[in-house]
């Protein structure tokens, strides 16, 4: 049997000092932030798929190893699309603020 290798999540790194809203680092460090997470959950879904692939053509990997792949490209990809839900409803109500 192949032993369990724990995986680690990694976060973007916390700012030492508090930016202000209208920097430009902070609105770009967002921007970069999204942008790698998305090539991120890109990435799992990209290798769950050769998982997929070389299991079912009989490439020499565990039915396990698969499944965890899988499901760890599900579990992100459903984490972004409950971000990206978030996101537009803070959109619509800064959108429905009347002024």
């Amino acid at each position: 049997m192949i032993p369990i290798q724990p995986t680690s999540i990694s976060l973007p790194p916390m700012p030492s000092q508090p930016t202000q809203l209208g920097s430009s680092s902070a609105s770009g460090s967002f921007k970069d932030m999204l942008l790698d997470s998305i090539s991120r959950v890109n990435e799992m879904q990209v290798d769950a798929d050769k998982a997929v692939e070389s299991l079912f053509t009989g490439g020499d990997i565990n039915p396990s190893e698969v499944l965890t792949a899988v499901q760890k490209a599900d579990l992100t990809f459903r984490l972004m699309m409950q971000v990206r839900n978030k996101l537009m409803q803070a959109y619509q109500e800064i959108r429905d603020i009347q002024i």
